[in-house]
């Protein structure tokens, strides 16, 4: 009896199909392992845009991510749909987006010893 690849092996498969990088493929896994066990392992099928907004707002709020890793994670769930399942994901709005860090200009200044 032939079965059907499992849900990660067919993510794993889809990445290589598109060459991304090794690190990009454990990275994706990753994420679409943690969204599943998120969502007490139902299967992503069963699934959609609520409950990948659910996800992503708890990074933001509970798991103080930083914005890049939430748009990684959020990356990883549309290739998922989009690639894997073949499903498109109805527009995921009012998430939670991660702080990004305010970036103060640094100055330099001269001390009145280097001046002399």
């Amino acid at each position: 009896m032939d079965q059907a690849p499992k849900l990660l092996d067919q993510v794993r498969e889809r990445i290589r199909f598109k060459h991304y990088s090794i690190r990009t493929e454990r990275a994706y896994v990753q994420w679409i392992r943690r969204f599943i066990l998120f969502h007490g392992k139902r299967h992503p099928t069963t699934m959609g845009a609520p409950e990948v907004q659910a996800f992503l707002t708890h990074l933001a709020t509970n798991g103080d991510v930083a914005a890049s890793t939430q748009n990684q994670a959020f990356s990883a769930l549309l290739f998922l749909y989009r690639n894997v399942l073949g499903q498109q994901l109805e527009a995921v709005a009012s998430v939670e987006r991660a702080k990004k860090p305010e970036r103060l200009p640094t100055v330099h200044t001269r001390s009145p010893l280097d001046m002399a």
